[in-house]
């Protein structure tokens, strides 16, 4: 799957309010006032010789909780590829907490309100507050992470402080009001979605399928970023088959599937649970995570979240198939961990996931129906698993590498802010020394 950047560095951030088709198309740093002289863009050819100055990028969304998932992991692995890759960025967290105050280096936390029901998501209370504090930050460049609060603060504080903006969806706002609020929310979301995000000075989606939907609701210019997994974390070698089974009162025969996120509506557990009704033995599956509220049987095993990402690796790499049911997943992040755990993955053929996963590295249902899971879990188990799993993997290597991932990002912000600390070393010397 082939992925285009395209990268407008002329694209200027504006007023909240205002659209990003009628905003200037200047260069932000010479029409931007910031704090203090921005670096000259990486095209300007009256650029100085010397080191880029050091840069900072603000990651902002209300989506990080103590068990939340995908979002909060691209954070993470973002954090610590920065650390390592790029020596002149600062990189800040801005998420709800309990209460203001900083929750560690680089990371800020700003008093929320949990949600009831939630899953430990808190939900901010004013916007304004939220912008003033990403504005006593000096960002160089904003990303924000959600259609919500945090969201609407970005383009606030970007307006204030001359930062450009970026907004990276990862979630169907409307198509979430819809499952649990009811089918007349899911116009009134759908406005107020494609009304924020056509504020950002740029828009990048997961996947087709969630840049699809934006389109529908009225986002304009989205385009398509696909996330990364940690090809050294989750890997095949980790597993151990027989240890699992031992632990889980199972015997070697038994076909062992696994699904780990969270035990959110959409996610669809209760058709996973279906399935493996119709099937009987010898399937398996062990849910991490998503069993809370799901009703026991004899052929699922409930395990609850797992804060060491390691233990997680070791559990996936253990089993024989992931197994996924949501046909709207915006991205799943979750299969390609099982992917570069040389797991199979038994998915929805909608959605992200659809977009993820081929015959060659799995199985795909038509339709969200436990009839049609089942149908598909059987069928996988038809072929050459083996040659399956070193597939799955391969995949995972050559296509999602988190590195791949972020160095496309860093040439986003870099284009965004006219900072090169954002580009590698070797980009920015051949940049500077080049002939005019």
């Amino acid at each position: 799957m082939a992925f285009e950047l395209q990268i407008d560095p002329m694209r200027s951030a504006h007023p909240a309010g205002a659209s990003r088709l009628s905003a200037p198309r200047i260069a932000p740093p010479h029409v931007r006032p910031a704090f203090g002289d921005r670096p000259p863009t990486p095209s300007s050819p009256f650029a100085p010789l010397h080191a880029p100055q050091a840069a900072h990028l603000v990651d902002t969304t209300m989506l990080f909780a103590p068990r939340s998932g995908g979002v909060k992991r691209y954070l993470m692995a973002k954090r610590a590829w920065l650390a390592q890759h790029r020596n002149g960025v600062r990189h800040s967290l801005v998420v709800p907490g309990s209460a203001t105050g900083q929750a560690e280096q680089g990371m800020m936390t700003i008093g929320a309100l949990r949600l009831p029901f939630g899953d430990g998501y808190r939900w901010p209370t004013s916007s304004r507050a939220w912008a003033d504090r990403l504005v006593a930050l000096r960002p160089s460049v904003i990303e924000a992470g959600d259609p919500y609060g945090p969201g609407a603060a970005a383009i606030q504080a970007g307006a204030r402080c001359g930062a450009p903006v970026l907004g990276f969806c990862h979630t169907d706002p409307a198509a979430l009001a819809a499952l649990h609020i009811g089918a007349w929310a899911e116009p009134v979301v759908r406005r107020r979605w494609a009304s924020l995000f056509n504020q950002f000075d740029q828009v990048i989606a997961p996947s087709r399928f969630i840049a699809e939907r934006m389109a529908f609701a009225g986002v304009k210019d989205v385009e398509v970023e696909p996330l990364g997994v940690d090809t050294t974390l989750f890997r095949p070698d980790r597993g151990d088959r027989a240890q699992l089974r031992r632990r889980l009162g199972l015997g070697n025969e038994v076909r062992l599937l696994v699904f780990a996120g969270r035990p959110a509506r959409e996610k669809n557990i209760n058709i996973m649970l279906e399935a493996l009704d119709r099937l009987g033995d010898p399937y398996h599956l062990l849910l991490i995570g998503a069993g809370a509220g799901a009703r026991p049987q004899s052929n699922t095993t409930m395990m609850p979240f797992q804060r060491d990402p390691t233990t997680l690796a070791r559990l996936l790499a253990s089993c024989d198939a992931f197994l996924h049911a949501n046909p709207n997943e915006p991205f799943g992040l979750a299969v390609l961990e099982g992917l570069a755990s040389g797991l199979p993955i038994i998915g929805m053929a909608t959605g992200g996931v659809g977009e993820l996963v081929d015959f060659t590295i799995g199985q795909l249902a038509p339709r969200a129906t436990a009839a049609d899971l089942a149908e598909a879990i059987d069928a996988l188990w038809r072929r050459d698993l083996q040659a399956l799993s070193l597939a799955a993997r391969r995949r995972a290597v050559s296509r999602h590498s988190w590195t791949a991932t972020f160095d496309r990002l860093s040439a986003r912000y870099a284009a965004l802010s006219g900072s090169d600390a954002f580009l590698p070393t070797c980009a920015w010397a051949t940049s500077r020394l080049a002939p005019a």
